[in-house]
């Protein structure tokens, strides 16, 4: 018997990516619903076409929530009381749960998966899977997951799917919900996506300088592989020189503040997914 699935979103950015690794896969039977005109053309291209929510949420194993934050309490309220009871409702991050816009409802199974996106230390055979940078298409990548409610088994009917739609995955890594939004927003978007807008915003300091970009950009790109690779334990024994460290130190008091680290406590993170959803 194969998962019934209805993929909500299915042809929106993250959600077209879905679509295209479902629907020919063996093991489901994947509904597609979507109300953009972009996202309908964008189902067009990989030939998938759009079902009927009235038909295909009541029937559903699992319902795939592929919608943007800001947009995610709308559908949930719309879409989770429609599920039907032994039901799975999958998320794509941890903003709906810990925002708390999915319904209480005990008679259904909440789950979320969320990519890593293909590393940096990656080794990939070929330039497709070298270009994946965002994952789901050649380059392999890991994933964590998350079992909000629900039956243990429900842990793994929603893995393998996650498993699917984030192919080619090479490791699975379970959280709880509140661990994973640590992880997206605080970790990767709160402090690292900062961090590397800031990178970018120092390059183009060092190019107002007069620097060529030229040499901006492959000075740049070739210290931060190898200081991501001494940081990260990638160069056994490797360490940074002690003038380095001493330039670290001085670069630490200019840029941060001394409370930086708060961003990553319960109430911030909930003020940070209450401000993105």
């Amino acid at each position: 018997m194969k998962t019934k699935v209805t993929l909500i979103g299915a042809g929106g950015k993250m959600g077209i990516r879905l679509s295209n690794n479902l629907k020919d896969h063996p093991d489901y039977e994947t509904s597609y619903l979507e109300v953009s005109e972009a996202g309908l053309e964008r189902m067009k291209t990989i030939g998938v076409t759009p079902g009927k929510a009235e038909d295909c949420v009541p029937d559903a194993d699992v319902v795939i929530y592929a919608v943007p934050d800001v947009a995610i309490g709308k559908v949930t309220a719309n879409y989770v009381p429609k599920m039907k009871t032994g039901a799975i409702g999958m998320f794509l991050d941890p903003a709906a749960p810990l925002a708390g816009h999915l319904a209480h409802r005990e008679d259904i199974s909440y789950f979320a998966s969320h990519p890593c996106h293909p590393s940096v230390f990656n080794w990939e055979p070929n330039e497709k899977a070298h270009y994946d940078y965002f994952g789901g298409i050649a380059a392999k990548q890991s994933i964590v997951c998350a079992l909000i409610q629900g039956p243990r088994e429900h842990y793994e009917v929603g893995e393998k799917i996650a498993k699917v739609i984030y192919g080619p995955v090479n490791k699975s890594i379970e959280v709880t919900i509140e661990q994973m939004g640590i992880l997206e927003p605080a970790l990767s978007e709160t402090f690292c996506g900062a961090m590397i807008t800031a990178l970018k915003e120092g390059a183009d300091a060092a190019i107002a300088k007069g620097v060529p970009q030229e040499a901006v950009f492959e000075f740049l790109m070739g210290h931060i592989n190898i200081e991501l690779a001494l940081l990260f334990d990638q160069l056994p024994g490797g360490k940074f020189s002690d003038a380095a460290i001493k330039a670290i130190e001085i670069g630490k008091k200019k840029i941060f503040k001394d409370n930086w680290k708060e961003i990553f406590e319960p109430e911030s993170v909930k003020e940070q997914i209450k401000a993105i959803t």
